[in-house]
């Protein structure tokens, strides 16, 4: 599929999800941002991003699982992208607990 480029005829839209306009990036001031940002983050401390660090994101694996139902529910009624927020919590128990126990090897009996 060809790449469209925003001419006269075809006026600017916006990127696809997910896609930055990096040219507009570039050329947006320190004032506009801070005039734009929401109250919370325009008075943020310099050393705010000090402790940050890059968390790279894991592959995820579509499973099936069986799960109660009013859990189910109380999450979906949390909103969009409640299985995330399942795996947030199951994630910090797996953080919490520490490493998985070893599995015993069961040999199974020929019959």
């Amino acid at each position: 599929m060809p790449v469209r480029r925003a001419t006269a005829k075809t006026p600017n839209k916006p990127p696809t999800k997910g896609r930055a306009d990096l040219a507009r990036l570039r050329r947006t001031t320190d004032a506009e941002i801070a005039r734009t940002s929401p109250p919370e983050l325009r008075a943020l401390p310099d050393d705010f991003w000090q402790g940050a660090r890059v968390v790279t994101p894991v592959t995820k694996q579509a499973i099936s699982i069986r799960l109660d139902e009013d859990v189910i529910d109380w999450f979906r009624a949390t909103g969009p992208k409640y299985q995330t927020r399942i795996n947030a919590v199951l994630r910090s128990y797996v953080e919490q607990v520490g490493a998985a126990p070893q599995r015993s090897v069961r040999k199974r009996r020929a019959v």
